[in-house]
């Protein structure tokens, strides 16, 4: 790794640490100058250099070539272990110079070839909120969302230098890579960004008929026997934000009071005007009434006649590969009411051809389930012997 020109240019190496070099080696030896070298760097805080220097002390110690200091493939088999142990070291120390300098960029381009991303996430995490723009930041939003080190502090940033629309593309394009609790945040922050937009433009025109009204009423209060919000295909929001957020609230798991928010959202969306509303596949072709039902059995509220929706429209697919969204649907859903019984069930009669690759796992669902005899079917349907016999030996 070596420092760009630009950077070379604000911190030149004066004459007289080079002559101090020189005369430290010819009185001391070459471990002497390393060692001096470290120091002066430190001192200039150079540290893309301090870190080809570690690693160029580390291989004169080894007896290796000296050309390439940071590089790895001139280090023979049986040393290399030594030095991708001071590889390591030196990204490490690197890493954690660059955050106390506060450049984060810099300093993930040490620990991510390292893999140690905690450090970065928790000074993405302390950065204060700010609407302005700079290229510093721009780096950090893409580390932070599209690297996965923070997603949730990369959304919030964001959110406040692009908006809304970019959020959601962003969003869209990197939600299936994280793990459940960061969909379950970032999903938290889109309900409530758009839940606070709606909310404040439904009151500024309540407002124009009643002034009187309390701004901390909620949506559905705010909506409530007012009609005449929609009239003539009337609207609050970019309605593509809105199908998108709710979409994207499906990850909130509960308890969460952003669900009973979402709720709301689907309920503004089911009065707009048709034109206005988003068809989707099966069973979220009625979009914001299969919305709120889905919302509403993960709050435990009327939740059998919600699961009953569901089941109702896995039953009305006409084929068996038109079941398939419809039964991932419902077995996610029952999973987390706690049904898995049930969920079980369902899966092996629908989804349990599908592959682990599929965003769903028959076989580990049978497993926390313990229904082993489920999984032994399904692999004898597949005349899959080694899947039997797995199956078998958990049993």
């Amino acid at each position: 790794m070596h420092v760009p020109p630009a950077f070379e240019a604000i911190h030149p190496m004066s004459d007289s640490a080079f002559e101090q070099l020189a005369s430290v080696k010819a009185s001391g030896g070459g471990a002497a100058a390393l060692d001096r070298l470290a120091e002066t760097l430190l001192e200039q805080q150079d540290y893309h250099k301090l870190f080809d220097a570690r690693m160029l002390k580390r291989k004169f110690e080894l007896g290796l070539p000296l050309s390439r200091p940071a590089s790895l493939q001139d280090v023979p088999e049986d040393q290399r272990k030594t030095v991708e142990e001071a590889y390591v070291a030196a990204a490490r120390e690197a890493g954690a110079l660059f955050l106390k300098q506060g450049d984060i960029p810099a300093a993930w381009m040490y620990l991510q070839v390292i893999r140690e991303p905690e450090s970065v996430a928790a000074a993405i995490a302390a950065l204060p909120e700010s609407d302005e723009y700079s290229p510093q930041r721009e780096q950090i939003v893409q580390i932070a969302l599209y690297q996965g080190v923070h997603p949730e502090a990369g959304l919030k940033m964001m959110l406040r230098s692009h908006g809304t629309c970019s959020s959601i593309t962003s969003l869209d394009q990197v939600l299936h890579g994280m793990s459940p609790e960061q969909r379950d945040a970032c999903a938290k922050i889109m309900v409530r960004n758009l839940y606070r937009d709606l909310h404040g433009s439904v009151l500024r025109h309540v407002q124009q008929r009643v002034p009187t009204i309390e701004p901390d009423v909620t949506l559905r209060q705010l909506l409530a026997g007012r009609d005449w919000l929609f009239e003539e295909g009337g609207y609050h929001i970019d309605t593509s934000h809105l199908s998108s957020v709710v979409r994207f609230a499906r990850n909130i798991n509960p308890p969460a009071e952003e669900l009973d928010m979402a709720i709301q959202l689907s309920e503004y969306g089911k009065r707009l005007d048709s034109r206005l509303q988003y068809g989707s596949e099966p069973p979220f072709d009625d979009y914001y009434p299969a919305h709120i039902a889905f919302f509403k059995a993960l709050i435990d509220k009327d939740r059998d006649a919600s699961l009953q929706f569901f089941r109702d429209k896995l039953a009305a697919a006409p084929d068996e590969q038109a079941k398939a969204l419809p039964a991932f649907v419902l077995v996610d859903l029952l999973i987390r009411c706690g049904r898995s019984d049930e969920a079980v069930s369902i899966a092996a009669g629908h989804l349990a051809h599908l592959n682990d690759d599929a965003s769903f796992s028959f076989a580990d669902l049978c497993r926390q389930t313990g229904r082993f005899d489920l999984l032994r079917q399904a692999a004898a349907e597949r005349n899959d012997l080694v899947g039997f016999t797995a199956a078998l030996l958990q049993e």
